[in-house]
């Protein structure tokens, strides 16, 4: 006798049975392929002494907490347990938070934020403590302050550089080295960098692999600046990229952002080759006879406009969330 026929031929005699089996029924599965997920709820969801606005950026850090920054004023940056619950909160100065990066230096962790009200990048303690801030840069070209948002910062492990995505303001991409001083502003609209494109992205096989946001494609990007390797994503609108070994977690905001602000989007995995093999809370990837990936779109309502992602040390995946009602972090295991 199997489980379903059991539960329909013994509910006169065992109502509660039923009751139980329907509560602890498992939540929807999303993703295709090895890159299927289902979400925990009420993960990371804290009280009105805590609250968010937009939910920008994820990083985690060696002990396993899950750091959240958003524009909330009250809290900019929360600190999570890996179960969910609320380890410490700080900043206040921060309007425009966006961008946040966790990076190794000198034997410890620090954190790399953007704000693009403020139109600074800071350096800080996990705790908060601002050890270096940048402004505008100088040039050439130089930026104007007011002109100046930057989006994210992009960090090569092998030497401590990094590079500022200016991606609200100029679209130039502004190179430091490891001491923080200015090397180099290259990119643009002249460089060949698209507006409304270089939002977020990581420092990959010795290139920056840039989301262009709006323009639904990844990109390549040496550190002098030429251009290399287009990804499309037809149909997603990349925010932020992560790397897990050998695939890349790919946030969408929404599947026809901006035409429809109203529309969801969605998370894209890809392989080393960057071939999309998942598309959770989507559309499952199809590419045609000639190896084009064909337009993804959402699919279900787990996501409303994912920001930032990033695959936890449990191989789950976390997801901050843009104009998303002021929700928290969700959180989805791997089944």
């Amino acid at each position: 006798m199997n489980r379903r026929h059991f539960l329909h031929t013994s509910a006169w005699a065992a109502p509660t049975l039923l009751c139980r089996a329907k509560t602890t029924e498992p939540t929807q599965i999303l993703g295709q392929g090895d890159f299927r997920y289902r979400q925990i709820p009420g993960w990371g969801v804290l009280d009105k002494q805590t609250p968010v606005k937009n939910c920008h950026g994820l990083v985690e850090d060696s002990e396993g907490h899950i750091i959240l920054l958003t524009d909330e004023v009250q809290n900019n940056v929360i600190v999570y347990s890996p179960d969910g619950k609320l380890v410490s909160k700080w900043g206040h100065h921060f309007p425009g938070a966006h961008g946040l990066t966790l990076v190794q230096e000198d034997g410890r962790e620090v954190l790399y934020l953007t704000d693009t009200v403020r139109h600074r990048v800071f350096k800080t303690t996990l705790d908060g403590e601002i050890l270096q801030e940048w402004g505008p840069p100088t040039g050439p070209p130089a930026i104007k302050e007011e002109d100046y948002k930057p989006s994210w910062t992009l960090h090569d492990p092998a030497n401590g550089d990094f590079y500022v995505l200016d991606g609200y303001g100029t679209d130039h991409i502004i190179h430091y080295d490891s001491a923080g001083r200015e090397r180099k502003v290259f990119g643009g609209q002249a460089g060949g960098i698209t507006h409304w494109g270089p939002h977020g992205g990581i420092f990959n096989d010795q290139k920056l692999l840039i989301a262009m946001s709006d323009q639904q494609h990844l990109l390549e990007v040496s550190t002098d600046g030429t251009l290399g390797k287009k990804v499309p994503l037809p149909g997603g609108n990349p925010r932020q990229i992560f790397r897990k070994e050998n695939h890349y977690f790919v946030g969408h905001l929404a599947d026809n952002w901006p035409a429809d602000r109203n529309s969801r989007g969605f998370i894209s995995v890809l392989d080393a080759d960057f071939r999309v093999v998942s598309n959770i809370g989507g559309t499952a990837p199809k590419y045609d006879d000639k190896d084009a990936l064909q337009k993804m779109s959402q699919q279900g309502e787990a996501f409303q406009h994912p920001h930032d992602l990033i695959v936890g040390q449990d191989d789950s995946l976390y997801v901050a969330q843009y104009a998303s009602g002021n929700t928290y972090p969700l959180k989805f295991e791997r089944v």
